[in-house]
């Protein structure tokens, strides 16, 4: 995936988000760091709770994003992403004066459109449209006009995943969320939260565990 958004060039600055992962994966990130042209931030440095830290990771790449005038793309890892699907879906938050979030649809393997844009299959969907459901941040980009009108440090802290609260924010600030089914990425589902494996394996577990822990919670 990183080679595949780095192909093109460097130009844009790429930032990978460390969450506790293992020493050996660290230790891969920061020795091919130089070759592939990206940053890696440690979240241990910036918080001491365990993983998923999503609300840590938004705070610190809307800073960024802000200090460099520029949107913000999201691509999360079990995302495979082309770089001129990043470039293309910047353009759009660009050119799209309205724009809140420009999201990618996302595919899989076999090329049809799955979780979490299964709606985006209706027949009377154009290419690109405003949705009124939320906006996953699988392959996404947050223009920075509404980065600058909300401060994610406002971010509900019991929350693990904020893709639908920051798409409904977006839209209560008077900003339209897009779909663009022209720029497909393969979305390898629940490959970024391993405990969601259970849910196909254990469904009565996994669903006492959402509920107990409170996982997942959007």
């Amino acid at each position: 995936m990183i080679s595949s958004l780095r192909a093109v060039s460097q130009d844009i600055p790429y930032y990978i988000f460390d969450d506790f992962s293992s020493k050996e994966t660290r230790r891969w990130l920061e020795e091919n760091s130089a070759q592939y042209g990206y940053k890696v931030i440690g979240l241990e440095k910036h918080t001491k709770k365990s993983s998923p830290n999503y609300r840590t990771t938004l705070i610190l790449a809307q800073k960024l994003a802000i200090e460099n005038g520029a949107h913000l793309a999201i691509v999360e890892s079990d995302v495979f992403a082309r770089h001129e699907t990043i470039l293309e879906l910047n353009k759009l938050a660009e050119e799209l004066n309205d724009a809140g979030l420009v999201g990618a649809v996302t595919i899989d393997t076999a090329g049809e459109i799955n979780f979490p844009y299964t709606f985006a299959t209706a027949i009377d969907k154009p290419t690109i449209f405003a949705s009124a459901k939320s906006v996953s941040f699988c392959c996404t980009v947050l223009s920075l006009r509404m980065l600058e009108k909300f401060d994610f440090n406002e971010l509900p802290q019991n929350m693990d995943w904020f893709d639908v609260f920051i798409s409904r924010k977006s839209r209560q600030l008077g900003f339209c969320n897009y779909v663009v089914k022209s720029l497909p990425v393969v979305h390898k589902p629940h490959s970024s939260r391993p405990w969601k494996n259970l849910k196909y394996k254990n469904p009565i577990l996994y669903y006492v565990k959402k509920i107990i822990k409170q996982r997942d919670r959007i």
